[in-house]
This record gives structure tokens, C-alpha cells and sequence, in this order.
């Protein structure tokens, strides 16, 4: 299936909705269809993408229309477009609705018109994005660990994963098309960041994602992938949990472990420059007393990594 902007089907009711280039908040969605309801795996960056992909579901949806919604995770390219649907039931892990109010879209539309260097940062990042006037809307139904729900005669099977990429990654199965959408515990053709970690836990979500009866996978950023694909992330995150947990045991600084280490290949990764942030999370998660840098750090640290090839 082609990697561009829009609604695809997969077959047996199941839908992704693709953002190119897959990059910093071009994320992606999907869309199940039961009997006369249909479930959206979240929303999007701002309020007009959001109401972009509603239009173009709306020959699918219009007799099945979208009663619930489900956020994989907080960061706000899977849920800041909440609002725009309407009278849905939102469902998210508790960790997640907690964490959703951590980062609220002012916080970002303040960072994208701020002067000076922090503003030219966060522009580069986030500046083809409208924060302005979004009104945050939490989920209506939470849960911890396992979750069953039912969309117009189909079972959904949310599995919670995290902390690992945030503090409540969510998993979606859907068992009769042999489907899920994974969230942000996937990027393809992107690197991954390891806002929160440990590691270990996201490597045990690939693990059960490669144990798990599905023929369809659909990331968080990226083109529709395979349990292939979802190697290749674990791959990446042994190599980047092996790499730091090296070097932090040398006693060398985060920042200069991120400098110091190869890629061996997944610089030709998009976004290569996450590694601070994950090397960091390593150093975070081997010692309580490790002190991570503010958000506005963390950014600069992954844009000079970017420059500097």
C-alpha cells in the first residue's frame, strides 16, 4: 500500500489514516468500522489536520458514525484534536488522562511564538502546526492493564505498554481483522523517542507485538509496516540501551555518550537526533540520581546532534 496523505483501507472495516512524512507530529490515525458505530484510534496535531481526516472519513462514517475514541498515548499529535469529535466516549489508560494535562496546546503555542532562539527552535520542530485556541478535552473512561470494548458488534482489545515512549502507551487489537494500531510505539522510517522509558518495556511491546496474530500494523508515524519492521525498532532500542549503559558505566557524561555513539546504520533513520533524549532516558532509569534536562535542552540537544552530520 502507498505511503500518502489519507484514509486507506486495510480490509475487514479497518482503516489508517496516513500523515507523510511521518516526521515531528505528522502522526497517524485509524478507523474501525462496526455495525452503525465506529471507533477513531486518535486525533491529531491541531484542529484543522484533525478535521481534515474526519472529512475524509465521512463516507465511511456517515452510517457508522465515531461514538468512541481511543488515545493511545498524551502527546498531543494523537490528541489535541479531542474536541472536534463530538459527543464521542474517549478512552485512555489512567496514565495517560494524568499526563494530558502536563502538556496543554498553550504550552506549545507559546514555545512556536516565542522570540528569539526558543521560538526559532520550536518553530523548526512544530511550525507548520496551529496551536492557538485548541480547548483540551480529556478522556471519558480510563483504565489500567487491559481493557475490552465493543464498536458496533467488534471487539477491541486495548493492552497497556507503557511507561515506555510516554507515561500510558496503548496498544489497539483488533482480533476478528487481525489488526492494531500501535501508537507511538512504532515509528517507521522515523526514530524513536524514548521520552520516558525504560526501555525494557517498549522492547517487551515489540516483543508482543511479534507474538501477537496480527497481519496488519499500524504505527504511530510511518508507513503501514510488518513484524519485520517491528524488529528493526527493537533492534534499535537494544542498541541504544547497550550503547549508553556502556558508556554510563565508563562514567561518561548523557550528553557526550549521545555525541560519542555510531549509529551504525540508523542515522538513516528520520530524526536521528532523538538519541539524546534516549540516551538520557537510559542514564535516567540506571541512576535515581540522574538529573535530565529541561524540554527546551532536550530539543536543542537533538537538533545540534542533527546538524552536526
Amino acid at each position: 500500500m502507498r505511503y500518502t496523505l489519507g484514509l486507506h483501507e486495510l480490509g475487514d472495516g479497518c482503516h489508517a489514516y496516513l500523515q507523510p512524512d511521518g516526521g515531528w507530529g505528522w502522526s497517524n490515525a485509524g478507523l474501525i468500522v462496526g455495525d452503525g458505530a465506529s471507533l477513531l484510534v486518535d486525533t491529531l496535531f491541531d484542529l484543522k489536520i484533525t478535521q481534515r481526516m474526519l472529512d475524509s472519513m465521512v463516507s465511511v462514517t456517515h452510517g457508522a458514525p465515531i461514538t468512541t475514541v481511543v488515545n493511545t498515548h498524551a502527546n498531543g499529535d494523537h490528541c489535541y484534536g479531542n474536541e472536534l469529535v463530538i459527543g464521542a466516549n474517549i478512552i485512555a489508560s489512567k496514565a495517560t488522562a494524568h499526563e494530558m494535562s502536563e502538556v496543554p496546546p498553550a504550552m506549545l503555542a507559546a514555545l512556536n511564538s516565542a522570540p528569539g532562539e526558543i521560538g526559532d527552535l520550536f518553530r523548526h520542530f512544530f511550525g507548520e502546526f496551529d496551536f492557538e485556541g485548541i480547548n483540551p478535552v480529556l478522556p471519558t473512561t480510563t483504565f489500567s492493564g487491559k481493557y475490552s470494548c465493543e464498536v458496533g458488534g467488534r471487539a477491541i482489545e486495548l493492552v497497556e505498554v507503557g511507561p515506555a515512549h510516554t507515561q500510558g502507551d496503548t496498544l489497539v487489537f483488533v482480533p476478528d481483522a487481525k489488526t492494531v494500531y500501535t501508537g507511538d510505539i512504532l515509528f517507521i522510517g522515523g526514530t524513536p523517542v524514548v521520552w520516558v522509558g525504560p526501555l525494557d518495556n517498549w522492547i517487551a511491546a515489540c516483543d508482543l507485538i511479534c507474538a501477537s496474530d496480527v497481519d496488519h500494523i499500524v504505527p504511530g508515524h510511518g508507513p503501514l509496516t510488518d513484524k519485520a519492521g517491528v524488529t528493526a525498532i527493537r533492534d534499535y532500542l537494544s542498541f541504544v540501551q547497550s550503547e549508553a549503559t556502556e558508556r554510563y558505566n565508563g562514567g561518561m557524561d548523557a550528553w557526550d555518550a549521545a555525541r560519542d555513539i555510531a549509529l551504525n546504520g540508523f542515522e538513516k533513520w528520520g530524526e536521528f537526533g532523538r538519541l539524546a533524549v534516549n540516551v538520557d532516558t537510559v542514564y535516567r532509569t540506571l541512576s535515581a540520581a540522574h538529573k535530565s534536562p529541561d524540554v527546551v535542552e532536550q530539543f536543542r540537544r537533538m537538533f545540534a546532534l542533527e546538524l552536526k552530520h
